[in-house]
């Protein structure tokens, strides 16, 4: 269907431009593990979704073209070293598209929710369509070779039970209910997350030279470390077997394979992501230690966040989302 005379509204362009510059990042974290790649039951899964994130750029680009909308600055073979000796181990490509391909199913359905002209909900609708099949292929394939955690299994419930009492809200000394299915889940899934971003804090901490970047680093890895110190506890405190091994998947290089400006920009995506994701946690949640817990992780997280923007910013590597016009001062020339 033509859409020459229907222009792209902000929420379009957002999702477009945000798209993409994640998207360069993306595929070249993964040309670089396809480069070093020795698993053959990987490989596709790999293949597959290089493909996918370039074909979405080329539509993007195509996109902003017709549009005559500047195409955002994009990562590339400049932001990797092929030449660099591996700093991750095989599986850890796997899970890397596993942890992008669950994060990317939660912001494109956010984005195609906001999307009214019919090319870019269609384009947004297949970007979460193979979200979901990277997802599924990635996920299955961890589960074949026995990588896959799966959340906490609990006793079935046997009938339907109320609420009693407005104490199932709090945790008061001497009483406490057990955790919901619902909050173990959103515990469960803060743990993994937190998991895959210690492995990359080791990885990056053994190749970023710049002192201030790694300091960044450094405090990112303390606040993963700390949360899922405390859901652990909380876990064990209900026998829910807290304690989820985690493989050490960084070799010992301390070559940097990837541009110090890719690193910082993917920690201000998972930060994003993140924040996202314990908000949610935090609206599920029905006692109110995990409440403030969720509180007070958000604003730690906040304040790292706006580290790392400013160190982009320091850099001149941050790029200004398009925004609308300064009518006053439009209006202070005529």
């Amino acid at each position: 269907m033509e859409q020459k005379n229907i222009r792209l509204s902000s929420a379009e362009i957002s999702g477009l431009w945000t798209t993409f510059i994640q998207d360069s990042m993306t595929v070249c974290l993964i040309k670089y593990f396809l480069h070093h790649l020795k698993d053959e039951e990987i490989k596709p899964i790999l293949n597959k979704s290089f493909h996918i994130y370039s074909g979405q750029m080329k539509e993007i680009k195509r996109i902003f073209s017709e549009e005559r909308i500047p195409i955002p600055d994009e990562f590339s073979d400049k932001d990797i070293d092929l030449s660099a000796p591996p700093l991750f181990y095989d599986p850890f490509s796997l899970t890397f598209v596993y942890s992008m391909s669950r994060m990317n199913m939660i912001n494109f359905s956010f984005i195609t929710s906001n999307i009214a002209r019919e090319d870019v909900r269609s384009f947004f609708s297949k970007c979460l369509s193979d979200a979901l099949d990277q997802y599924n292929e990635s996920t299955q394939l961890m589960l074949e070779k026995g990588i896959y955690d799966r959340p906490p299994l609990v006793v079935y419930p046997t009938e339907n039970h109320y609420v009693e009492k407005t104490s199932y809200l709090t945790k008061l000394i001497g009483e406490k209910r057990p955790l919901n299915v619902i909050e173990i889940t959103e515990l469960f899934f803060n743990i993994e997350r937190n998991y895959f971003a210690i492995v990359l804090c080791i990885g990056f901490l053994q190749v970023v030279k710049d002192k201030e970047i790694s300091e960044f680093i450094k405090e990112g890895k303390k606040i993963s470390e700390k949360q899922i110190t405390f859901i652990n506890d909380l876990l064990k405190e209900e026998n829910l077997m807290g304690n989820i091994s985690i493989p050490m998947e960084v070799t010992g290089s301390t070559v940097s394979p990837f541009s110090d400006k890719l690193i910082l920009f993917l920690f201000h995506a998972l930060n994003g992501i993140d924040i996202t994701l314990i908000g949610h946690a935090q609206s599920l949640s029905m006692r109110t230690d995990l409440v403030a817990f969720y509180t007070k992780t958000i604003g730690e997280i906040f304040i790292y966040a706006a580290k790392g923007f400013n160190l982009l910013v320091d850099r001149g590597w941050m790029q200004e989302p398009p925004h609308t016009l300064d009518r006053i001062k439009l209006q202070k020339h005529t």
